[in-house]
């Protein structure tokens, strides 16, 4: 019963299991990247991230196949790297997933501005569509940190590259411009990504969920 209860859920609100399997991501990353078995549990969870977001991409105007196309290699690289040790192929993955994860976020995006009225879940699709960003501009960060060492800088160690979660609390901070931490862009380009990244997170706060705020209180 409990099964057919859950998946009654995911066909209702398909944008809420994205959601809460993105913020588990981010309490589990910390948990598993110390850890001997971190690098086989965290490239595991990527790929069930990447089918997820997949079938999410279903319920939108975006083409399945296109994002079918971009997921497949970035999973085949995760599975190399996980199961053969080959981290060279890091910044390839990192870079088919930054891409996935923006077409994920423009199809989620055309979905919540498809209509002229707020459902339930596209106001889980607005919380999912902010991760899926600043999950993208995390591994822009981790492309960019592979090809230019010394990037990025923080109070703590300063000059060894930084962790999959500084980089991503650097992301969640700078896209919900709540300031920057103690992680640090110290190269021209760094500096440029997360401008952007900024650029984005005000224009999808004053947009998108500014709108869907909007057509909610029509409704009511």
């Amino acid at each position: 019963m409990r099964v057919l209860r859950l998946f009654a859920l995911t066909r209702r609100h398909p944008s809420a299991i994205l959601l809460l399997v993105q913020l588990t991501g981010l309490v589990l990353y910390p948990l598993l990247e110390s850890t001997r078995g971190g690098p086989l549990g965290l490239s595991a969870f990527g790929i069930a991230v990447l089918v997820i977001t997949t079938r999410m991409v279903r319920q939108t105007p975006g083409l399945t196949w296109l994002s079918v196309c971009i997921a497949l290699p970035a999973i085949v690289l995760l599975l190399l790297q996980a199961l053969l040790d080959m981290h060279w192929l890091l910044p390839w993955s990192a870079g088919l997933e930054a891409l996935f994860y923006f077409y994920a976020a423009g199809s989620l995006i055309a979905y919540m501005m498809n209509d002229q009225h707020a459902t339930t879940d596209e106001l889980f699709a607005a919380g999912a569509t902010f991760t899926l960003l600043a999950w993208a501009f995390a591994h822009l960060f981790v492309v960019l940190q592979a090809l230019q060492p010394g990037s990025f800088s923080a109070a703590v160690d300063p000059q060894s590259a930084r962790s999959w979660t500084e980089l991503m609390f650097l992301s969640f901070a700078l896209l919900s411009s709540t300031g920057i931490g103690d992680v640090i862009p110290i190269r021209p380009m760094a500096r440029a990504l997360t401008s952007l990244e900024m650029f984005a997170g005000v224009m999808y706060l004053a947009a998108v969920v500014s709108r869907l705020i909007g057509l909610t209180l029509l409704r009511r």
